[in-house]
């Protein structure tokens, strides 16, 4: 073990997901100091994922919780700056574009600690989206920009943005393909009373399809009317947000469950004859699984499953979805491999820190 030391920030569901690989790998050549921020505090979108993904117990915990976006980043920005100054690590790694990301990358940048940004260069395009801002932000104060595709760094270098750039592939499809070796499948149908290929999946959160009342019983509405069975493991705040507009489910067809751990999510992914998400992380996966993907959004910045004819794009234009579904519009079924790299993304991150740190 080197003396080195790496301070990694997490503070939401995906970067759980995408640290748990990475960390594997450094630990082998340097001391991490894992850092939560407590952006997501809830049990089963937060603690479920370090005990099931054997991450190690966050050395600080923040506990910052939910905020409007600038309170929330104003509070993590406080206390991460007290961190970083009492362990002064060699480097900052950030994952993603959640408000965590662009607090830890702010703090470690006005301290003059370099920042690694792993799943960098993904741009949508529409600024009206926080994860945008925050993206963006990070990208341009990193010292190390690990991205997951060749879009990704063709991005960068349409901003200017060429040195430090490394085109390492997708941890997210290295925890992906770690996860589906260590589940049970059969479990996980019978936990949800679930016939493989009988199902769709559904995943809503952002704020375009929640927010507005009107939107979000559309929505509702649409899912409930289609004839398969829809589980739709339902985010703390969708579930708010329905319960203060009165939004109530009245068909069997709906079925409404709890936040469920990423490998019971992979099993159902894996397993589902459709998805229907606004999520960017689970279109990779509908794509890693196989399974055809139906994208809730006027963009996205995983452009190349939508060049590639796997996921689509309906934005707020609900009634499409059930001709994609009956078939009248085609989903793609066949998958183009190495989009997302072979699988290995996280040992080149260590190794191209482990070149140039120690």
């Amino acid at each position: 073990m080197n003396n080195k030391t790496i301070a990694t920030i997490v503070g939401a569901r995906p970067q759980f997901i995408k640290c748990a690989p990475v960390s594997r790998e450094i630990r082998k050549h340097f001391n991490e100091i894992l850092i939560h921020t407590g952006q997501h505090y809830d049990y089963n979108m937060s603690q479920s994922f370090f005990d099931e993904l054997n991450i190690p117990e966050p050395d600080y915990n923040l506990g910052i919780g939910s905020d409007n976006h600038g309170a929330q980043t104003g509070k993590m920005l406080l206390e991460l700056e007290n961190v970083l100054l009492k362990i002064k690590p060699d480097l900052v790694m950030v994952y993603g574009d959640t408000n965590s990301t662009l607090a830890g990358t702010l703090s470690a940048a006005k301290l003059q600690i370099p920042v690694a940004h792993v799943e960098a260069g993904l741009r949508s395009y529409n600024r009206k989206m926080p994860e945008e801002i925050n993206r963006i932000v990070a990208d341009k104060l990193s010292k190390y920009l690990f991205v997951p595709t060749q879009t990704a760094a063709a991005n960068l270098a349409k901003e200017g943005q060429t040195i430090g750039v490394y085109n390492v592939g997708d941890v997210m499809f290295d925890s992906f393909l770690y996860n589906l070796k260590h589940i049970n499948t059969d479990e996980v149908l019978e936990k949800f009373q679930l016939d493989s290929k009988k199902y769709i999946l559904t995943t809503i959160h952002r704020p375009q399809n929640t927010d507005d009342p009107t939107i979000l019983k559309a929505l509702i509405r649409t899912l409930q009317s289609l004839p398969e069975l829809v589980i739709f493991p339902i985010h703390p705040r969708t579930r708010k947000l329905m319960k203060t507009h009165n939004i109530t489910v009245n068909s069997q067809n709906l079925k409404l469950v709890e936040p469920v751990s990423y490998q019971e999510m992979i099993v159902l992914e894996k397993n589902a004859k459709t998805i229907i998400t606004d999520s960017g992380g689970v279109q990779k996966e509908a794509y890693f699984a196989g399974v055809p993907c139906v994208v809730l959004r006027g963009e996205t910045e995983w452009v190349e499953l939508v060049e590639n004819g796997w996921a689509k794009l309906i934005g707020s234009q609900f009634d499409q979805l059930q001709p994609l579904l009956s078939g009248s519009i085609p989903l793609k079924t066949l998958r183009s491999d190495q989009i997302f790299g072979d699988g290995n993304a996280s040992q080149k991150i260590s190794d191209i820190l482990k070149t140039d740190l120690l």
